[in-house]
């Protein structure tokens, strides 16, 4: 019998794995965001995919985000990776939304306005 979370957990990752791996994260950080919306802010040291291209990549593991749930440009390029011959990539799940939500800093022209989600809904949840 296959499992289905473990299989997910090969090809997704959250907001909070991500930021634990930094500052020197085991894989490349990539936007698939405009680069207008990449220049405003990005996580710290992503590199803008429609601005270097798939080819420019550095080899190794990738995550990919996009601006949040609501999009599936991470999803798409992604796929486009995987078809290019990548075979190490992973969509970070929630996004550059989420990841702000979450509290964690950004790089770029207007990161500072960019503020962590205050509502309590953004929590640590405890797997027993």
């Amino acid at each position: 019998m296959t499992n289905y979370f473990a299989e997910r957990l090969l090809h997704e990752t959250d907001a909070a794995d991500v930021a634990e791996a930094l500052p020197a994260p085991p894989f490349t950080l990539v936007d698939s965001r405009s680069e207008r919306a990449f220049d405003d802010a990005h996580l710290p040291g992503a590199i803008c995919l429609r601005r270097v291209g798939i080819d420019a990549l550095p080899d190794g593991p990738l995550v990919v985000y996009c601006w949040g749930p609501g999009c599936n440009g991470a999803v798409k390029a992604c796929a486009r990776l995987v078809a290019a011959g990548r075979t190490d990539v992973k969509e970070m799940l929630g996004g550059f939304e989420y990841w702000v939500r979450e509290g964690f800093s950004v790089e770029g022209e207007q990161a500072h306005r960019h503020q962590p989600d205050l509502s309590g809904l953004v929590c640590d949840i405890a797997v027993a």
